[in-house]
């Protein structure tokens, strides 16, 4: 081993973790390997040597990336070469980076990039938990200005009992998914899928889990304090103070003015004009200061307007008091030929959310390091640029829209009926048409209006809203409904969604260090009382799911068929199926347990396909009278197909009441006749009786 190599270790949930430096990645300015079980994940931090020009935010990069090597596979498919990140990258990608980026020191400008890469995974433990901490590690050992280290967790609920770190088997009957990212003294990033659990339970789970990242902060100043690494000197971008305070000065009458001013558009074009204004008074009486700092002064001038208007006045910009809800207005059925749709606006946020219902076919398939799965229900969100009121290019989906859609999801996806109770892929896109704060919680309402309007069974509806902090020293203020400006000269944007019954999402994102359990129990429980009014306006629209599905959803049917039939109905290379789908034009999903799934918007293709299918899988019952085909008569009796591809025995004794010497005196082959089951041996053989049909 070399001897610059640097391991730490210590108990944490069920194993024990390891932090190791000094043996991989020795250019980067940070490198840490995290390792947990059989799971391990290397992460570096590098930071540019210069600081970036230009810019007003910090320059902070973060990917991270699952390899298939790591779980002993080769990817899939035409392409063995792993390509863009998948949503499931994406979005480890954000939880890596919501913690670690209030935790750098305003001003700095420097580029950041974190980077993870998964070397081994063990099928049982994530690794996102193990990059996030490595992510920390990483950033606490690098030289660079970094307020950390934090800790995170991942917390499970299973019989009642809170489980750290539990495993994807044990997710999969858990009652809870939460990520607990925090420092010593406080919180500053969750990430949480519930089933309908209460407030209290979410706190109790919270608790839990900070408790248990004591030892990985621990860890990491122990860590440190090994290396034995100094800070590196870096500049910190500030604005001449004069020039703030002269800025401030000048716009201050026109600032508590613009403050008055609800609409965001007008507000929005005032500070326009009061910037340009600034900017030319700037550019004739002092052309050496910069234009885009006289922008950064009044930015920040407006920044402390808004706040001291909250915190020292009691008023928000918009007119509301700190608890209430913008107005609301709720529509199902707006679109004529989608399977349901569902409208929400709230104050200038409004969603448009589609339901369109498909077969398993439609299911999307998912493949990753802990193996393959498939999706039957999905929600993606949309953020064109007109509900801003601006222009730019629409390319893919950005990290923010797929991070929305999935946070929307996990607050829908544990009330959706079981595949059992609805066999149908369900697919919700919102459309975010109008925006001016939490639009992903417009996104829930919006999605449950339309899951209903489709006649989806979801168990009850839900509904989404996003609280506010802002913070002075020991004096504080919760805002109930999150606006835009309060969100870009806040410190927190907290997410909270669920049912009367309980929360089923959450996700909480800082500006600042960290917030305290007082604060985070005071705005669960504030939210708590803003959810239940949105839900009494949402059922006001619609209070339960249709009973009918749209006239132009599939219906699907769903047959049980004995497992070891699934081959005869299938046909040689998928022949008999194929010319079912044909002749019927339904679509036909065959599973491995014998279920069959028929689905067609043509109620008599289905019930001909359904015909046909039963005819060729149905097994013959004693004592059931059916109508077959002779097809051979011999000098013994008559061989009658009673079902396709099955037939059976007419004894000479069983053609007719007399005796009969010769089958052909009573049937000939071609004939139509009723025939009997009466026996079917141990070999399957089936013995008919015309003349016990005939009684």
């Amino acid at each position: 081993m070399h001897s610059d190599i640097v391991s730490v270790q210590t108990s944490f949930g069920r194993q024990n973790l390891f932090l190791e430096t000094g043996k991989l990645a020795k250019q980067a300015d940070g490198a840490v390997i995290v390792t947990y079980g059989g799971t391990v994940v290397l992460v570096t931090a590098c930071v540019s040597k210069e600081a970036r020009e230009g810019i007003d935010f910090l320059p902070l990069t973060v990917e991270y990336k699952e390899k298939t090597y790591a779980a002993g596979k080769i990817p899939g498919g035409f392409f063995k070469r792993e390509g863009r990140p998948s949503e499931s990258e994406i979005l480890t990608c954000r939880l890596i980076d919501r913690p670690i980026r209030p935790l750098f020191p305003k001003g700095f400008v420097n580029e950041i990039q974190v980077m993870g890469l998964v070397l081994s995974s063990d099928g049982e433990n994530d690794p996102d938990i193990l990059a996030v901490i490595g992510a920390s590690s990483a950033l606490s050992i690098s030289g660079i200005p970094f307020l950390g280290p934090i800790g995170a967790a991942r917390v499970g609920l299973i019989d009642d009992n809170f489980i750290i770190n539990p495993t994807y088997k044990e997710l999969e009957k858990s009652e809870l998914d939460l990520v607990v990212a925090g420092t010593k003294t406080g919180i500053i990033m969750l990430e949480t899928q519930a089933k309908e659990l209460s407030e209290e339970k979410i706190i109790e789970g919270i608790k839990f889990g900070h408790k248990h990242i004591q030892s990985i902060i621990a860890l990491q100043e122990e860590f440190k304090k090994r290396l034995g690494r100094p800070q590196g000197e870096f500049s910190l971008k500030k604005i001449d103070t004069a020039l703030v305070d002269e800025v401030k000065e000048l716009s201050y009458n026109k600032l508590i003015e613009v403050c008055s001013i609800p609409d965001k558009e007008k507000r929005e074009e005032e500070i326009s004009l009061l910037s340009k204004s600034l900017v030319e008074k700037f550019a004739q009486e002092a052309p050496e200061v910069a234009v885009g700092d006289v922008k950064l002064a009044l930015i920040e001038s407006e920044k402390e307007q808004v706040r001291r208007f909250i915190l020292k006045e009691g008023k928000r910009v918009d007119g509301r008091n700190y608890e209430d809800i913008r107005p609301i207005s709720c529509e199902v059925g707006v679109l004529p030929r989608t399977h349901g749709s569902g409208l929400f606006t709230r104050g200038q946020t409004q969603g448009l959310a589609i339901t369109t219902l498909g077969t398993a076919s439609d299911e999307q398939m998912i493949e990753s390091l802990e193996g393959e799965t498939s999706k039957s229900f999905m929600l993606h969100y949309s953020f064109p640029p007109f509900s801003v009121g601006e222009v730019k290019p629409v390319r893919g989906p950005g990290r923010r829209e797929i991070g929305h859609g999935a946070l929307a999801e996990k607050a829908l996806k544990f009330l959706m009926p079981s595949k059992d109770e609805f066999p149908y892929t369900v697919r919700v896109v919102s459309e975010i048409l109008e925006s001016n704060g939490s639009s992903s919680m417009a996104t829930v309402c919006a999605s449950a209006l339309s899951l209903m309007d489709a006649g989806v069974p979801i168990r009850d509806i839900v509904a989404g809203i996003a609280m506010g902090l802002v913070t002075e020293n020991d004096k504080y203020a919760i805002l109930t409904d999150l606006n835009g400006l309060e969100d870009h000269f806040g410190d927190m944007d907290f997410k909270i969604a669920g049912t009367k019954a309980g929360i089923s999402a959450v996700q909480l994102d800082l500006k600042i260090r960290e917030i305290s359990f007082e604060i985070l129990e005071k705005s669960i429980m504030q939210a708590k009382k803003a959810r239940f009014v949105i839900l009494d306006k949402m059922k006001q629209a619609i209070d339960k799911p249709r009973e009918n599905l749209s006239e132009f959803a599939p219906r699907i049917h769903v047959l049980q068929i004995d497992p070891e039939k699934r081959g005869e109905l299938i046909g040689p290379g998928g022949k008999t199926i194929r010319k079912i789908i044909e002749e019927t034009g339904v679509t036909i999903d065959i599973e491995d347990d014998g279920r069959v799934l028929v689905s067609s918007v043509d109620a008599q293709a289905s019930e001909r396909a359904i015909e046909k299918i039963k005819g060729i899988t149905a097994v013959p019952e004693v004592g059931k009278i059916y109508s077959g085909v002779v097809k051979r008569i011999m000098n013994f009796g008559a061989f009658c197909e009673i079902l396709p591809n099955k037939e059976g025995l007419v004894h000479v004794s069983e053609l007719s009441d007399k005796f009969i010497k010769d089958p052909n005196e009573v049937v000939k082959v071609g004939d139509k006749i009723q025939v009997k089951v009466i026996k079917i041996d141990e070999l399957g053989r089936v013995n008919l009786s015309k003349k016990q049909a005939e009684k």
